[in-house]
């Protein structure tokens, strides 16, 4: 059994829940680096062709590279489990005639089994990697499981106080948007759309701003590929946990969620608490990248366009139960 990813360093997420009900008997193998722009070295690369070779069971949380030149042979069973959570915005072969340059990883249709996390999105799935619907298996996500696991609550929200000692007795806002690009390979964001200068002095004496960028995104701006903010300037407010790979560990801590087009959103809807979404380029979006399902009747939040709104809808902090109970 081989766990196999090109942007997790370390069996997490999906991956650790799968591992940790393996019953005996099973020979586990991983193939694991940091992000894309890691190479692997050739020892590396010629161990991880064996493992493709010889594993009955190869499981994927993202698109691998390499599944774009493996043949699955007849019995082996390569699994697609998903980095997110429902569906939202468009991706794979769905995003197939939107308008914008687009590069179909070859894998996707390799995939033998699919795992989501309802029977609503099946078809979504199976459009996006061009497979079979009953390839496609609505069995949830296994990492949604630490949201009703209290201990694990108690150790995150702990962690995340004695990193962040100045978020206590403060409200905790995460921010959490997706990446806009083609590709992740030319992960961005519009940075100038969020006016932090303004938000600092408006809310700092009461909230605390905690960034967690997309992956994609967090290894450009490490790379130097793009400019992130500069968080000097907002001390005791601003600080960066875009390290911590799993978004979920920061949700526990969250009074407000701000994100865009993520499906983080489905993870924080198990916490029932108000989510805004900062869509300042929502038509731009729309046409280009697309969504599975229309943007306004779909979320359960405040929908905000500029800085200025989304200042008037923390302090709000507006929870529509009704929309909320639609939308799960």
């Amino acid at each position: 059994m081989l766990f196999l990813s090109d942007v997790r360093e370390s069996m997490d997420g999906n991956f650790r829940f799968i591992y940790e009900k393996l019953p005996e008997g099973y020979e586990v193998k991983t193939s694991f680096k940091a992000d894309r722009s890691v190479k692997r070295s050739l020892k590396e690369y010629m161990r991880l062709c064996i493992y493709l070779a010889t594993s009955k069971y190869i499981f994927l949380e993202d698109y691998a590279e390499c599944t774009a030149f493996m043949h699955v042979r007849k019995g082996q069973e390569l699994i697609q489990l998903w980095h997110g959570s429902g569906a939202y915005k468009k991706f794979g072969h769905s995003r197939t005639g939107e308008g914008e340059p687009n590069r179909i990883h070859p894998g996707y249709k390799r995939y033998t089994k699919v795992f989501v996390s309802s029977e609503f999105i099946r078809p979504c799935y199976a459009q996006a990697f061009s497979v079979p619907l009953e390839r496609v298996i609505a069995a949830g996500v296994p990492r949604t499981d630490v949201f009703f696991d209290e201990k694990y609550k108690e150790e995150k929200i702990r962690a995340f106080y004695e990193r962040c000692p100045g978020a206590s007795g403060k409200k905790v806002i995460v921010f959490a948007p997706t990446y806009r690009g083609a590709k992740v390979g030319d992960a961005s964001y519009g940075f100038e759309n969020l006016d932090l200068d303004m938000l600092c002095e408006e809310l700092r004496d009461e909230y605390v701003f905690i960034i967690k960028w997309h992956p994609a995104l967090y290894s450009n701006i490490r790379a130097g590929k793009i400019k992130g903010f500069d968080l000097e300037k907002y001390k005791d407010f601003a600080y960066d946990f875009s390290d911590i790979r799993e978004v979920n560990d920061l949700l526990f801590c969250a009074d407000i969620l701000i994100t865009d087009y993520s499906s983080v959103i489905f993870d924080y809807a198990l916490l029932k608490k108000p989510v805004i979404y900062f869509a300042y380029d929502l038509e731009e979006y729309e046409s280009t990248r697309g969504l599975y399902f229309p943007f306004s009747d779909y979320v359960y939040g405040d929908i905000v366009r500029n800085s200025e709104e989304l200042l008037t809808s923390v302090r709000n902090g507006h929870f529509d139960k009704e929309r909320h109970r639609i939308f799960t």
